[in-house]
């Protein structure tokens, strides 16, 4: 039972009924203490807003902290737009936060949006003060994901870098890796409102993971001009369309093909929210781990 039910039922029974409710109070304050406690790194940006509610409304879990070099002395809770304030206070030093909450011994995590840049030194001082780490940085360099694994090994202190939260992305990619032994033929095409870095990670990721699987594909024009056919990745005939236009929506779509058809599996995106499931769900599994552990898809 969660705090906030604890807190409901005791309101409750105070006013329909004439009993103790020294157990009640208990029962709020140990599940209070048994939640595990979420710092957001990044919490200013729309994800990291995202995060806050998304933390806040699940059960297990709250908001123990929010980091950010903007917005700094406001409430966490007000910046998101929430009704009521958190009475959190967004603070641009980590390792403050930190300290702070290490002092509870509870389960602590921290959700890490900064940049590429940083992660490594966020994953090492929350490790210091015992707590687990969730990354989600896109465009992390992999060298600094393999100095972070031999450093989360030493620790035995758990840490989930996701290159994409969407489980629906994950849910695609693992489509399109069945679908690649039974066609010859493979397009990857998508399409973003905004993107610095073309492709995306995870149109990225899906052709790593067909390249990874020994096949060759488009075999009668793999000599066609490839920037007419867009970005070939590698050498085993992948390619990745990406567009580009203001307002339209985030998608990703794979295309296979073979004699009489084509099989095609497409995920869209309309909202930050859609990660938030993935988000819940690795900070649920990452207190349990004790190394490193590199994509959502390990965990589902």
């Amino acid at each position: 039972m969660s705090a906030l039910a604890c807190r409901y039922q005791f309101a409750s029974y105070k006013t329909t009924k004439n009993v103790k409710t020294s157990s009640l109070i208990s029962c709020s304050m140990q599940s209070s203490a048994n939640n595990i406690k979420v710092i957001i790194n990044g919490a200013t940006k729309d994800i990291g807003k995202a995060a806050i509610v998304a933390v806040t409304k699940a059960r297990g879990m709250e908001i123990a902290g929010a980091v950010d070099s903007l917005h700094v002395g406001e409430d966490a809770g007000q910046i998101c737009g929430m009704e009521e304030a958190l009475e959190i206070p967004i603070i641009n030093d980590l390792t403050m936060v930190l300290g702070s909450i290490s002092q509870s011994r509870a389960n602590g995590v921290v959700v890490d949006f900064t940049d590429p840049s940083s992660v490594y030194d966020n994953v090492k001082q929350a490790t210091a003060f015992g707590m687990r780490s969730v990354v989600h940085v896109p465009n992390i360099n992999i060298d600094t994901v393999v100095e972070l694994s031999g450093f989360c090994e030493k620790a035995s202190m758990g840490c989930l870098v996701a290159p994409t939260l969407s489980i629906g992305s994950v849910l695609l990619q693992q489509a399109a890796i069945s679908a690649c032994f039974h066609y010859n033929n493979v397009e990857i095409v998508e399409s973003r409102p905004n993107a610095s870095d073309l492709p995306t990670p995870d149109a990225t990721q899906i052709a790593d993971n067909l390249s990874n699987l020994g096949r060759i594909y488009n075999r009668e024009d793999l000599s066609t001009d490839v920037l007419a056919r867009g970005q070939l990745l590698g050498e085993d005939g992948v390619r990745v369309h990406s567009m580009v236009l203001p307002g339209i929506l985030s998608s990703t779509t794979v295309h296979f093909s073979g004699p009489g058809e084509i099989y095609t599996i497409r995920h869209d995106i309309t909202d930050v929210m859609c990660l938030m499931p993935g988000l819940l769900l690795a900070i649920r599994k990452v207190v349990r781990f004790k190394n490193l552990v590199y994509g959502l898809e390990k965990i589902l």
